[in-house]
């Protein structure tokens, strides 16, 4: 598609505006509303209902009265599967309107969107729908006279609350696994890019996804997901997001009724980069796409790169090259390589980062906020060499296009400073040393390596970190973990 057939479809794109609760879209009580923006124009897409406690309670008790009565968690494994791979089928029927809403709604390429996201979050549901009738339960080895089944069961109501750098996928994470072990789920969207959501409770109703299994509810952080962290009737909040906001909601848990807390929060992942990597060119490639792909608002971005000293004037000179092909523009031309920034807060944010920057390390690459025709929020893929490993470039998640340079000798130094740091989300490493390569998985503090590539992920793979990047799993088959109690039954005859 060209720059003129997606502002074609998007002049044609139905907004969803309401909240999604017990099969229906309503307004919020209050009937409240907030503006959904465009940040690469600053054009209002819609006004959207602003949820609050009362809200939240609807839903849960819609989520609630439909977990009880099993038409949902009744169905065999077999039937979920069926409606969640129609669901998944309906995702990619609708790629186009669902790359625009993304898009739209968070400032992200359109082609990327359409390429990668979408694509993505299908197959998140397709993965878990082929995944359930294929867990089995247990017998424990009592020997005869006893009979000791342990079986997995669904939780019942699953709070899931998303952010807004991939809406569709990051709900596909949460909902897919959740919705198919049987569990009922009230989704709270980030309030930046609601948009998606709302039109996946409608594709789940068409699917078969019976009312009030799935709840979308709308709204702000301090209200809306504060109600749902705090609610006495919610089983499991599954979280992604900053660590900050992570804490909250384990202190939610703790006032209210304990209820199981799942985290994937913040990362500062370090990409290191050895003397003895035998692709460099590919590795430069690779440490900028790890950085600048989605305005480099990713947990798990390569934000920290960790260069050997004898190649570290070459690879700055390639990334120097690399930065410079990542241009900001309009999110609907193909032909941009870089979009907008998801919000004004969160772009005044980042450039501030810049500019503490500007004075404690060595600016080599972009450093400037900009504009798309006039309009917009745009900063320019930003890279700073000779970074102090205890400046704040180096320790704290900025969640922009700013990469943080630092050099190192030997691998225990690399090593060292790749582990200096309260999250534990991902590491990339670049080496054609097999020892080395197992070396450095073995003493890595995170949750995924990924050796000669960067952020790799598979929904039959793993994701999470460990310190203060989170707790839990999502993806692969340990995802079903967080949505599900065992149950042991014991016979004796």
């Amino acid at each position: 598609m060209t720059l003129a057939d997606w502002k074609a479809a998007a002049e044609k794109l139905s907004v969803r505006n309401k909240a999604f609760i017990d099969g229906a879209f309503v307004p919020a009580l209050s009937g409240k509303t907030f503006p959904s923006v465009n940040p690469a124009t600053e054009e209002v897409i819609a006004e959207i209902a602003a949820c609050d406690a009362e809200d939240i309670d609807r839903a849960v008790k819609a989520a609630r009265a439909a977990f009880e009565d099993g038409r949902w968690s009744g169905k065999t494994p077999a039937e979920r599967k069926a409606v969640l791979l129609k669901l998944a089928d309906l995702i990619r029927d609708n790629l186009t309107e669902f790359a625009l809403l993304e898009s739209l709604d968070m400032g992200k390429l359109v082609t990327d969107a359409a390429a990668i996201d979408v694509p993505g979050a299908a197959g998140v549901f397709q993965w878990f729908a082929e995944a359930i009738d294929k867990i089995y339960d247990e017998i424990a080895p009592t020997g005869r006279g006893n009979v000791a089944m342990v079986r997995r069961e669904a939780l019942g109501v699953i709070g899931a609350v998303t952010p807004w750098n991939f809406p569709l996928d990051m709900a596909a994470w949460k909902c897919a696994p959740a919705l198919a072990m049987g569990n009922s789920v009230v989704l709270k969207p980030a309030e930046q890019s609601p948009l998606s959501a709302l039109f996946l409770a409608e594709l789940a109703l068409e699917a078969g996804v019976p009312e009030g299994v799935f709840n979308v509810v709308t709204g702000f952080g301090e209200t809306a997901g504060k109600a749902l962290g705090l609610h006495e009737d919610v089983d499991c909040i599954t979280f992604t997001g900053s660590t900050e906001v992570g804490k909250y909601f384990l202190g939610y848990s703790a006032q209210s009724n304990m209820k199981q807390v799942w985290l994937e929060c913040g990362g500062k992942s370090p990409n290191l980069i050895f003397d003895d990597c035998e692709d460099l060119d590919a590795a430069a490639d690779m440490a900028a796409f790890g950085i600048f792909f989605n305005q480099g608002e990713i947990c798990s971005a390569n934000s920290r790169l960790l260069v050997q000293r004898g190649i570290a004037d070459a690879f700055l000179e390639n990334m120097k090259e690399r930065a410079a092909r990542y241009v900001p523009g309009d999110p609907l031309d193909p032909a941009s390589t870089m979009g907008a920034i998801v919000d004004g807060r969160q772009c005044d944010r980042v450039q501030a980062y810049i500019e503490h920057g500007k004075t404690t390390a060595k600016l080599i690459a972009g450093g400037e906020r900009v504009t798309v025709a006039g309009k917009g929020h745009f900063i320019q893929p930003t890279i700073f060499a000779d970074v102090d490993p205890d400046n704040r470039l180096s320790r704290e998640e900025i969640f922009g296009p700013v990469l943080a340079v630092t050099v190192f000798d030997t691998e225990e130094e690399a090593v060292t400073l790749a582990n200096d740091t309260i999250y534990g989300l991902a590491a990339s490493v670049w080496t054609s040393n097999l020892s080395r390569a197992h070396r450095l998985i073995d003493v890595l503090k995170v949750g995924t390596v990924s050796v000669n590539t960067v952020d790799a992920l598979s929904p039959m793979t793993p994701f999470g970190g460990f310190k203060q990047s989170g707790v839990g799993r999502d993806l692969s088959l340990h995802a079903f973990d967080k949505f599900s109690g065992l149950k042991t039954a014991w016979i004796k005859y």
